[in-house]
């Protein structure tokens, strides 16, 4: 199969798988409003003012990743971004429930709410990627997910719960505390496959998506990751290769943890993980997840092109970048969520931002 891998079967996938594909479109629901843009972050010491500079851009949304193996604290990044911006809408993207007991979750939204407001708060939950396999551990079942959200929620509200055979409730004493609750914030859920469709469509949640929309669902944001190509610029440029690279090396990351290099890789992609070979099994996640959606690490340099970028269509021309988001909108994406990466994140900010703000021009 070629680098893309087509042919994959996303419904028996439930967890993330790295491109977006295409689905079958579904007409826009009268109503339907217009595609919205955010953006996603390999949470940084600099997401903070990235943060600043996207609202400023225009995005309307800022979500952070939750891998405290590669990642500062993605709660402390949230609050210094909520202390420089004034509209833009935070939140982890996303939680897993194996890191964190709910009461801290549901203590650590309580102080979101209160530096970004409760209109500028949304939570993302999923069953792990990077946050559990760069740990050397699974994703956790679906069930638990659901479970936790449950239990946060529930605590949010005021109410008691039990949770590991014990009775808890959130019990800050007054406003200096934290702010009153009941606190109701929206949440999403990271899920690719049915089990986790499932998950989001019971918990009345957002889908959050990196594949492909998921036809009359609801609510649901596509994530993409790539750059948006200056004009004649070369995809095998060094500059492109730090901006995109890393979407390459996710593909081979998530293909070699889940088992799965034939159908998406091939031949190919057996040469590029016997290049992990040499490290002992037990510690090979940690190498594998080395710079995962940062940048490029050294093992997988010499197998990131530019024609492994433009077959994996990470390096597109604006006018690219604009067909693609017509047919994401047009599959029933409500939200873009732009990942950028590199030396330059600015510059990715600003060049999706331009990209998306033409998208309903006509090409020259």
């Amino acid at each position: 199969m070629s680098l893309l891998g087509h042919a994959i079967q996303l419904s028996s996938i439930d967890n993330l798988c790295p491109w977006p594909l295409t689905s079958d479109s579904r007409p826009l629901r009268p109503g339907d409003p217009t595609m919205k843009l955010g953006c996603s972050f390999a949470t940084s010491l600099e997401t903070p003012e990235h943060i600043r500079i996207a609202e400023e851009l225009g995005y309307e949304r800022a979500l952070c990743y939750d891998s405290p193996a590669l990642y500062p604290d993605v709660w402390m990044v949230l609050n210094q971004a909520a202390e420089r911006t004034d509209r833009i809408v935070l939140g982890p993207g996303v939680l897993i429930p194996s890191l964190r007991h709910p009461m801290v979750t549901a203590s650590a939204i309580t102080t979101l709410v209160h530096t970004a407001g409760p209109d500028r708060v949304l939570i993302g939950i999923g069953s792990g990627f990077t946050g559990r396999l760069a740990m050397g551990r699974p994703p956790v079942p679906w069930a638990r997910v659901e479970h936790y959200t449950e239990v946060v929620r529930a605590l949010l509200r005021g109410e008691q719960v039990e949770w590991e055979g014990a009775t808890m409730q959130l019990i800050q004493p007054d406003a200096r505390f934290g702010p009153a609750l009941p606190i109701s914030v929206p949440w999403g859920v990271a899920g690719e496959g049915p089990k986790g469709t499932g998950v989001a469509r019971s918990l009345g949640a957002e889908l959050f998506r990196i594949t492909a929309p998921e036809p009359d669902f609801g609510p649901q944001m596509m994530m993409l990751i790539g750059t948006v190509l200056d004009e004649g610029e070369d995809p095998g440029s060094e500059r492109v290769i730090d901006a995109a690279g890393h979407g390459a090396g996710l593909f081979l990351h998530w293909a070699v943890e889940h088992g799965v290099i034939d159908e998406l890789l091939g031949e190919s992609g057996h040469a590029w993980a016997a290049a992990y070979d040499h490290i002992p099994e037990g510690v090979r996640h940690i190498a594998l997840h080395d710079r995962h959606v940062v940048g490029v690490n050294e093992i997988d340099r010499p197998f990131v092109t530019g024609e492994v970028i433009t077959a994996a269509g990470l390096a597109l021309t604006r006018d690219q970048w604009r067909d693609r988001f017509a047919e994401l909108e047009k599959a029933g994406c409500d939200w873009l969520h732009f990942q950028p990466a590199g030396s330059d994140v600015p510059r990715e900010l600003e060049a999706f931002a331009a990209a998306y703000h033409r998208r309903g021009e006509d090409t020259p």
